[in-house]
């Protein structure tokens, strides 16, 4: 049995491990960066990169890597969680220095590209979840309402980034960018039904 939970512990880790890489590799080698300014491939890679930290935050509340403890994990989420945010204001920021005009389109909701109003959906999710874990403990949110809301914008988050980020034809691989996604969404399905994280809509039994 031990025997049997390394081995899965440490495809685990592989699995993780190739399906952020793979995508950084691949967009940070993309021909489509050449002649690109800096601003520009740090704005591109930011988005990149939040992506990749989306599929850690659902296995560290699983508690699906080995080697965190419980404590640490949610720490760590916490870590990864502001991580995230800076990645968004970097992807955006940097957006906005090099074309003002197309970030006030998107912002607006009034950009033709459809890919952009889910990524302002997304952004604006990531900001509503950081707002909320700072004011949890001021505002005295129950336990419960907390589960319920975190989770929601979770979701919210992953399908926003997910379909931002299929719908651009960028410096990610059309394959490892479409496994990346896949496996973000599953295992966010899997620790939100594992946790059961919609049991804030229902009242206590007394």
């Amino acid at each position: 049995m031990a025997k049997r939970s390394f081995w899965r512990d440490a495809l685990t880790w592989c699995v993780f491990g190739l399906a952020i890489s793979v995508p950084l590799a691949i967009a940070a080698t993309s021909p489509l960066l050449a002649w690109r300014d800096g601003v520009y491939v740090l704005a591109g890679f930011a988005g990149v990169v939040a992506l990749a930290l989306l599929l850690a935050q659902p296995l560290l509340v699983g508690g699906h890597l080995a080697g965190l403890s419980a404590r640490l994990g949610r720490r760590t989420h916490a870590w990864v969680g502001a991580a995230l945010l800076a990645s968004a204001v970097v992807h955006v920021g940097g957006l906005w220095v090099t074309s003002p005009p197309d970030v006030v389109d998107a912002l607006l909701f009034a950009s033709p590209t459809p890919f952009s109003a889910w990524g302002v959906i997304a952004m604006w999710a990531v900001f509503a979840a950081a707002a909320l874990a700072v004011l949890r403990r001021r505002m005295r949110i129950p336990p419960r309402l907390w589960r319920l809301a975190h989770s929601a914008l979770a979701v919210t988050i992953v399908a926003g980034t997910v379909i931002h980020a299929l719908l651009i034809e960028g410096t990610m691989g059309f394959w490892s960018k479409t496994f990346l996604c896949v496996l973000t969404v599953g295992c966010l399905g899997k620790v939100l039904f594992d946790l059961k994280a919609w049991r804030g809509l229902t009242r206590p039994r007394p």
